[in-house]
């Protein structure tokens, strides 16, 4: 009998396309999955942010890997319902931002000024010494952050 849990499992395989280690699951925008029959199958996403040039991409990734488990009826509706948050990411999402080289944001918080951007933990060498560089990444969700103690300059997923 297919269950959530099986599907979801198949899902691992989809990844973020800006962060090919981070699966749609540990980056939180499967935020439901029905299994209507054996061969029918209702995912829901919640992406990032409204007008993510991703979605698309990532909607077609989702029901190949469904149809490549032979799954005949493979749905992906798009929700904005309830807004994505980076709360959503997973321990295990964040743990594979810091592997990429990407600052995981903090957790429960808001970009209400940019104080919450500062002294962030490198990815490299795990120090607070840092400096922000520019809330502006090169996608909407990452900020530039520069690290004093090993000199590197890195990026941040920002808080949203």
């Amino acid at each position: 009998m297919l269950t959530e849990t099986t599907v979801r499992e198949w899902l691992e395989a989809v990844k973020d396309p800006e962060i090919p280690v981070l699966s749609l699951n540990d980056l939180g925008v499967i935020t439901g999955i029905t299994v209507i029959n054996e061969r029918h199958v209702r995912v829901r996403m919640t992406p990032t942010f409204v007008g993510c040039p991703a979605l698309d991409f990532m909607k077609q990734e989702v029901e190949q890997v469904l149809q490549e488990k032979g799954i005949e009826q493979a749905e992906v509706e798009v929700s904005f319902e309830t807004p994505w948050s980076s709360d959503r990411i997973t321990e295990r999402g964040r743990e594979a931002l810091k592997k990429f080289g990407l600052a995981p944001p903090p957790q429960q918080a808001l970009i209400e000024d940019l104080d919450i951007l500062e002294n962030v933990e490198c990815p490299n060498c795990g120090s607070t010494e840092t400096q922000l560089k520019t809330p502006f990444g090169p996608t909407l969700c990452r900020a530039i952050h520069y690290c004093t103690r090993c000199k590197e300059t890195f990026e941040q997923f920002k808080p949203l």
